[in-house]
């Protein structure tokens, strides 16, 4: 059965003229996916934004069934002792809800702004769930020798669950391999077309059941975003937004396949009025992309029709069609908006009226 998952991020806190109200805002979004059934909620985490453990320690306590967890965190962010940390502690406070979105980030930010060294990231993002998976099992020790030099390390406290998921962002093929044998699922980014995602999910399963793993078990989440509306016009203006801050930096335009489109031609010439690799060659991140690019124009560039064939935005029926179609190729997770102004009965209800 496809789950519906919950995405957020600290874009409404930055712009918040109220923060104690932006809190509010996101701490009523989570209890109203909680008690309308939702299977997860997703907090990003930007070097730049929120400390999404902290936002999700607090949800803990004011939730019931939820899943909680990371969309993602990264291990230059979060050395992997201090991700088993904060997934121990948050899995404790939540009575065994928590789990792990990881993924590589964006190296420059951290090699070049912020002085960490940052290897290869797929070896990376392997040797951390390694070691995690050694500290999140009895007798808690761990040991790297690898970009991580751990020396029998010990950690006091550990998770409720026996075994905690961690799913991982992956689009090239190493991070992809990571994922397959080490992962209990995958994140696919946002904007990722049905062509691309109908050769993805059975070859990563393949190479799930080439490593000796169940493909049955390893789930696939799509950061869909799903936005029911009779207006999509405004929302997909929107979404611009997000594919020209987002999806101009490296790899990150690798799932956007559509027929009748030059998107390598596109994003391209989004990229350099964003000015993407000038902010990156120093470390910028997306306050800087902010302030340096001409978002408006690269907006302007961006076909409204390649957006919304990538944006699972509209009327009901429709989205239903389309998350029909996602089921049938294997996706197991997607993303819908919060609930806004609505009560926990009328996002169920909303869920329900898409549900395939």
């Amino acid at each position: 059965m496809l789950q519906f998952c919950l995405d957020l991020t600290h874009h409404s806190w930055a712009r918040a003229a109220d923060p104690a109200a932006a809190v509010d805002a996101t701490l009523r979004a989570i209890r109203v996916a909680d008690e309308a059934g939702l299977d997860s909620v997703w907090l990003s985490e930007d070097p730049d934004g929120w400390d999404a453990f902290a936002v999700l320690s607090a949800a803990a306590r004011a939730t019931e069934r939820i899943r909680l967890g990371t969309g993602v965190t990264n291990p230059y962010l979060r050395h992997p002792n201090l991700l088993a940390m904060a997934i121990a502690t948050l899995d404790c406070l939540s009575g065994g809800r928590a789990f792990l979105g990881l993924g590589r980030g964006q190296p420059e930010w951290y090699a070049r702004a912020l002085g960490i060294a940052t290897g290869r990231p797929p070896q990376v993002l392997a040797e951390t769930i390694d070691l995690l998976r050694q500290w999140w099992r009895p007798p808690g020790r761990a040991s790297a020798a690898g970009h991580f030099q751990v020396r029998d390390w010990a950690r006091a406290i550990g998770p409720v669950q026996p075994h905690v998921p961690i799913y991982l962002a992956a689009l090239g093929p190493r991070a992809l391999r990571v994922a397959a044998t080490q992962a209990d699922g995958l994140l696919v980014a946002d904007f990722a077309s049905v062509p691309y995602l109908r050769r993805l999910i059975p070859a990563v399963r393949a190479e799930v059941a080439a490593a000796g793993r169940d493909p049955a078990a390893f789930r696939v989440y799509v950061r869909t975003g799903i936005v029911v509306t009779d207006d999509p016009e405004p929302v997909l203006e929107r979404r611009k937004q997000r594919l020209a801050l987002v999806h101009t930096l490296p790899g990150m335009a690798r799932q956007i396949e559509v027929p009748g489109f030059d998107v390598d031609a596109i994003m391209a010439r989004v990229r350099q009025v964003m000015r993407t690799d000038e902010v990156l060659a120093r470390g910028g991140a997306f306050i800087d992309l902010r302030q340096e690019g001409d978002l408006a124009a690269a907006c302007r560039l961006i076909p409204t029709e390649l957006v919304a064939a990538v944006s699972l935005v509209g009327p009901a029926a429709e989205i239903r069609a389309r998350l029909r179609e996602l089921a049938a190729i294997g996706v197991t997770g997607v993303f819908i908006a919060p609930p806004g102004a609505r009560d926990a009965a009328a996002y169920a209800a909303l869920i329900r009226d898409i549900a395939p």
